[in-house]
């Protein structure tokens, strides 16, 4: 059995799962995954039947993306476990990437995440692509839209996700710690929708409100209305 469990978290994402399970080449002959397992939030789409083409495993859980990622946590029986947006895209040189992260000792107590990259050829994309590397750099402080990857002891030993309804992938970051968290030599591509559809510096300006107002104790049900 593999030692990689995959958990994504799902609502009404199945034009998403289209683009981000082929990638992952689910269990065809990849020795490193044990199993991928779709959370699921109540979707009325197709995409429990593309979940289930693919070899997942569903669960259901309440809506709420902190409280799926917790389920699926819970859930998962692999040694490593990586989480993942339904909307997130890794490229080709993931499985090496990860096989080369899990490898190394000093991974047991640190976390990985990938190089973030939006599905948009515009400037703004990529003028944002850089401020992100720069937070990673800086404080150590990557995205749920970066992908996750951490042993499951030590996950389940920080306490997992919480349920909280808005920052849970910030929450888990920070208990983490910055000098635990660790770059893979790989790329998540993301979806720019929010992006394109509000604007790129009314979208960042917006993002960097919620965190600032996160980290002065500000309530997450509270900046999630600001969010969306």
């Amino acid at each position: 059995m593999g030692k990689l469990s995959v958990i994504i978290p799902t609502l009404n994402a199945g034009m998403e799962l289209r683009r981000s399970l082929p990638p992952l080449a689910v269990f065809e002959g990849l020795d490193i995954l044990r199993e991928l397992i779709l959370v699921d939030g109540g979707s009325d789409d197709d995409t429990l039947a593309i979940g289930d083409a693919a070899g997942a495993q569903i669960i259901n859980a309440e809506r709420g993306r902190g409280r799926q990622l917790a389920t699926g946590g819970v859930a998962a029986q692999g040694e490593w476990l990586l989480f993942l947006h339904a909307d997130t895209v890794l490229d080709a040189r993931w499985r090496d990437a990860i096989d080369a992260f899990m490898e190394n000792p000093e991974n047991q107590v640190h976390a990985g995440y990938f190089r973030f990259a939006l599905d948009d050829s515009s400037f703004a994309a990529r003028v944002l692509e850089k401020f992100v590397a720069m937070r990673c750099w800086l404080f150590g402080l990557p995205y749920g839209d970066q992908g996750l990857l951490i042993k499951r002891d030590h996950y389940r030993n920080l306490g997992g996700f919480t349920t909280m309804p808005f920052l849970e992938d910030v929450a888990l970051v920070r208990r983490i710690g910055r000098k635990r968290m660790t770059p893979i030599k790989a790329t998540a591509t993301t979806s720019a929708a929010r992006y394109r559809r509000d604007g790129y510096l009314v979208r960042s300006l917006r993002n960097f409100t919620c965190l600032t107002l996160y980290f002065l104790g500000a309530p997450p049900r509270l900046l999630f209305k600001i969010y969306i």
